[in-house]
């Protein structure tokens, strides 16, 4: 079956003149083990993201100091990649059946509304974090003029309302169809030209843009910070700043830039721009790994953002010391076991005094 379906209708948005035409080549076999190996993956990612996600919500609920623009972006950022990792099973039983949707009409058009949601929640969340970055380290002053916590909250709302307005089209044309012997969850739009419009509203929107801003902020902080004058250019501290900010864009563009690229060659492939069954090929092959890749993104975040971050191991300390004095009684608990992994957070230097409540 994995053969019949050698692009992955599920999670691409493919509308079906698009799945006819690469039907239309003579396509490589699959990935041997396909059904084991990408469900494999999705359990590893949904673990991680609902462990490193969970506890972000968790901690940022709960902590007396959760009310700063940044930890406002963080936990929204959270959510998102917590709401996303959830539909992880659903995807995973998918793939193991062989593209066979056994939820139902209604759970077809959910998960793919949450992937679609995520796709575009997460990163644009991201930017805004990169802004309010820039904001504090590069412009202290304005920032301190223009950042709050109401106006992020504000920002947060139409984040939100944008990436839901984004997710509309999978709503309305995702949808179960049979193909073969299998009841297949996909996009089912009414024209080639619609499924060109929004890949490359994807590539856009959920790309190009957001990575140009988050890479010009974060030039422009590695600038500011080896050049500003008063900072010690050989302290630790920096070196870890620049570390982190590498990171940071690195960890965006891996993740995302092979789906990207590999859309927009179907775009082309749509257009007949390019008509080699070599390109479909990769295209089939290559989609559900890059998927995947992409996919990790969300539970890399919490990691990336919150763990080696000073301020959240701070909440977090105080939060599970709270915890250990209300059941202190009950040694082997789980908040005296988080308590010691705190600990061990903790033994980390701090991210750079610079960024007084960036992470």
């Amino acid at each position: 079956m994995a053969g019949l379906l050698q692009t992955n209708v599920s999670l691409k948005n493919i509308s079906v003149e698009q799945y006819e035409l690469h039907s239309s080549c003579q396509m490589s076999p699959s990935v041997q083990h396909q059904n084991v190996l990408i469900p494999t993956i999705y359990s590893i990612i949904c673990i991680l993201g609902v462990l490193g996600n969970g506890l972000v919500v968790f901690v940022l609920s709960h902590s007396s100091s959760r009310k700063t623009v940044a930890n406002t972006y963080i936990l929204n950022l959270a959510l998102s990649d917590l709401l996303f990792v959830l539909s992880l099973p659903f995807w995973a039983v998918y793939y193991s059946f062989d593209y066979d949707w056994i939820f139902g009409k209604l759970m077809c058009k959910l998960c793919g509304g949450l992937l679609t949601l995520n796709l575009y929640a997460s990163i644009f969340f991201i930017t805004c974090m990169s802004i309010d970055r820039y904001m504090a380290i590069v412009h202290p002053l304005k920032a301190q003029r223009c950042r709050n916590v109401c106006r992020a909250r504000v920002v947060s709302f139409i984040v939100w309302f944008a990436a839901g307005l984004a997710s509309v089209p999978t709503l309305i044309f995702r949808d179960t169809l049979a193909i073969g012997d299998v009841n297949a969850c996909v996009i089912q739009f009414l024209s080639p030209s619609w499924f060109v419009g929004f890949a490359l509203m994807k590539n856009i929107l959920g790309f190009l843009l957001p990575f140009a801003i988050i890479t010009s902020c974060y030039c422009s902080i590695g600038k500011h910070l080896l050049t500003a004058p008063g900072l010690d250019k050989s302290t630790s501290n920096l070196d870890k700043v620049l570390k982190m900010v590498g990171a940071v864009v690195l960890a965006f563009f891996f993740c995302w830039f092979p789906f990207h690229m590999l859309t927009f060659l179907d775009v082309l492939v749509s257009l007949k721009v390019l008509q080699l069954c070599s390109v479909s090929n990769i295209i089939s092959l290559g989609m559900p790994f890059t998927i995947c890749l992409g996919f990790s993104n969300s539970a890399i975040n919490p990691f990336l953002y919150c763990f080696v971050g000073n301020h959240f191991r701070e909440q977090l300390g105080g939060l599970t010391q709270t915890l250990s004095l209300g059941s202190s009684q009950k040694r082997g608990s789980f908040s005296t076991r988080l308590s010691s992994f705190t600990r061990k957070l903790s033994d980390l230097r701090d991210l750079s005094p610079l960024e007084n409540e960036a992470v």
